[in-house]
């Protein structure tokens, strides 16, 4: 009787067991389902670039020929649109020259499918998070249904863009450390190493999608800490059992994301080896290791004499070369004389001639016919397409008024005394000869005693929106060092420049200087529509993606956006109202009380995710766009889902 009241009573624990599954398993395959339904529902349209298609799709058309370009993001992103263009038969040919093009026979529909792919796996994601943090199905299904209906999630994740694929990641890295958690009482066990690398790797990836993947990084960083400090406060355990958990949490979460992170940049640099549009935001050194470049195996003089045409390129990081080209300041900007400024791409219009500060001077001949420049000399630089000198004079610069102005002047290489520079070399002592690519130069105009430097800002409309270069009193302006790139002189013998090419890490290190000043000094485009951190909870302002006949524009379901403000509001209050009982010494029943323990931690870690993802734009000085509030609109609707 005992037996078969067991049985029974075992069977029907089993049943229910079995209902429980079949019952989450259900509605988990329903969150497949709708994400995959409304996400790859009428994918192909339009049939024309969208919005930053034309950049990333360039990009990827980039990869696929091997060029290299420059971009403000890390490659993952860019490498994996490649990826899938070229697995589905896409051949790099497509111009993605501006939105509103058709694609007519191109094969775009891969890389469309790749993101969009992506973008329904957040869905998923997300129902997983919550079960993981809550063990409710209820909240779970909400969480995922805010997911599921939100049109703005679903208009960012259809096309050919990084944002489906930095969401991805982020999501995945907020599960992994949910299921990591969820193994807690079976440390360092198999599965407990593998979501602790599952999650480490999806930093990695975060992380070289889009520098805004730092936020989930200090997300599970804040986390980690946070379990690390009850580890250590458990007295039944042994000390070094902390120890080992913090050792395993760097190994994982800091050691192996790094070493993904730096093989995505290896992988990134040895796939673009061909010399591309990207190449003047890099030093001459970066250069000389892309097929192509002027620098690539170079062969030229080794010295600077006076009648070599050279180019000139400025050490600021990510700075470009000096350049003039006939256009003339506008009125009231200064002298209206010819602009000078500072480019990053290569030009026939950054050639300049060395010349000597006056054609009758005394010549120092250092070999037949030759003389060579030398540190301290006086020289003139002429423009060898419009034939001005480089010229400075008592004017303010265009923009950085403290500076002053630095022209084109002069016909021909004839001017006037304003045109005289010192040619110093960092370190550089008297008869040094000045050398390409290796000596570190500072100008110095001989009347105003000031430095020819470029400030980085970006002139307006009238200078092709190039950087402004000015003469700053400062002699000691970082900005201010240039070096000779190329140097053309036939009378004097050609050396090899390959020993100046950079390694791996050298590389590595200036791509990242680069990509985060280019970041920081981003500015909107002239007509471009952005907006601003207020804006974006509210769902106050848009974007388009594409205009014409078919019109696409990304702004979020005002239902969801709005419940979760509410939501987070609401949470605010029950925190707080729970924080001063709890001060005061109310105590709820055991049961009540683990729960809404739980509950309430669950809260706030989601609450400081969506914190981490948004109000550090508040700070930012850089151009903001609408889609940067998608991962912090992650947070609030798993938040709400709670609710």
């Amino acid at each position: 009787m005992a037996a078969s009241t067991v049985t029974k009573k075992g069977s029907g624990e089993a049943s229910r067991k079995w209902g429980n599954d079949s019952m989450w398993w259900s509605v988990f395959a329903i969150v497949c389902i709708a994400a995959a339904a409304t996400r790859f529902y009428k994918v192909t349209e339009p049939d024309h670039v969208c919005w930053d298609e034309t950049h990333f799709g360039k990009m990827g058309s980039w990869y696929i020929n091997r060029t290299f370009f420059f971009d403000v993001h890390p490659p993952l992103g860019k490498m994996l649109i490649a990826l899938s263009g070229y697995m589905t038969g896409y051949n790099g040919t497509f111009p993605f020259e501006k939105p509103g093009d058709k694609y007519e026979d191109t094969n775009y529909v891969g890389m469309r499918a790749f993101c969009t792919f992506l973008g329904a796996c957040i869905i998923p994601f997300g129902f997983l998070t919550v079960w993981e943090m809550t063990r409710s199905l209820t909240a779970s299904s909400y969480a995922a249904a805010f997911l599921v209906c939100d049109v703005g999630m679903l208009t960012l994740t259809q096309y050919i863009l990084l944002d489906p694929i930095l969401l991805f990641f982020i999501m995945a890295s907020a599960y992994g450390i949910m299921k990591f958690n969820s193994f807690k009482n079976r440390a360092f066990s198999t599965q407990w190493w593998f979501w602790l690398s599952f999650t480490g790797v999806m930093l990695a990836c975060s992380l070289c999608v889009k520098f805004v993947g730092m936020f989930i990084v200090m997300w599970i960083g804040l986390h980690t800490i946070s379990e690390l400090w009850i580890i250590l406060g458990d007295l039944s355990k042994p000390f070094m059992y902390t120890v080992k958990h913090f050792a395993a949490r760097v190994v994982c979460l800091i050691v192996l994301p790094a070493i993904i992170y730096a093989l995505f940049f290896y992988i990134h640099l040895k796939v673009l080896y061909k010399s591309g549009l990207g190449d003047g935001y890099f030093s001459s050194e970066f250069q000389s290791k892309l097929e192509g470049n002027s620098l690539y195996n170079a062969s030229m003089p080794r010295e600077l004499a006076f009648g070599a045409v050279i180019t000139l390129k400025n050490h600021r990081t990510g700075g470009g070369y000096l350049h003039s080209h006939w256009h003339l300041y506008p009125e009231g900007v200064g002298a209206r004389q010819q602009q000078i400024t500072t480019y990053t791409h290569k030009d026939n219009n950054n050639k300049w001639i060395v010349r000597r500060y006056k054609e009758d001077a005394p010549v120092e001949n250092d070999i037949e016919g030759i003389e060579f420049v030398k540190h301290g000399m006086l020289v003139r630089l002429t423009h060898e397409a419009t034939g001005r000198n480089l010229h400075s004079h008592r004017e303010q610069a265009p923009i950085t008024k403290k500076h002053l102005q630095v022209t084109g002047y002069g016909e021909s290489g004839e001017g006037d005394a304003n045109d005289v520079w010192i040619i110093l070399a960092e370190g550089g002592k008297e008869g040094d000869v000045i050398t390409t690519v290796t000596s570190k130069l500072l100008f110095i105009h001989y009347l105003q005693r000031c430095m020819l430097t470029t400030t980085g800002k970006q002139l307006p409309a009238w200078a092709s929106e190039q950087q402004e270069v000015t003469c700053s009193p400062n002699l000691r302006n970082k900005n201010g060092i240039w070096n000779v790139e190329d140097n053309f002189f036939p009378k004097l013998p050609n050396v090899s420049f390959e020993v100046y090419a950079p390694s791996f890490f050298e590389r590595f290190l200036e791509s990242h200087a680069v990509m985060l000043q280019a970041n920081a000094g981003l500015k909107p485009k002239e007509g471009e529509t952005t907006s601003q951190p207020w804006q974006w909870p509210i769902n106050y302002k848009g974007q388009f993606f594409s205009g014409s006949n078919y019109r696409v524009y990304l702004l979020g379901n005002p239902i969801i956006w709005w419940a979760n403000l509410v939501c987070l509001a609401v949470f605010a209050v029950i925190f707080f109202i729970n924080s001063v009982r709890y001060q005061r010494g109310y105590q709820d029943p055991p049961h009540i009380q683990e729960i809404k323990t739980s509950s309430l931690d669950s809260c706030v870690w989601l609450s400081i995710g969506w914190a981490l993802h948004y109000i550090p734009f508040w700070g930012m000085g850089r151009v903001l766009y609408f889609h940067h509030y998608f991962p912090a609109l992650l947070f609030s609707s798993m938040l709400t889902g709670f609710q």
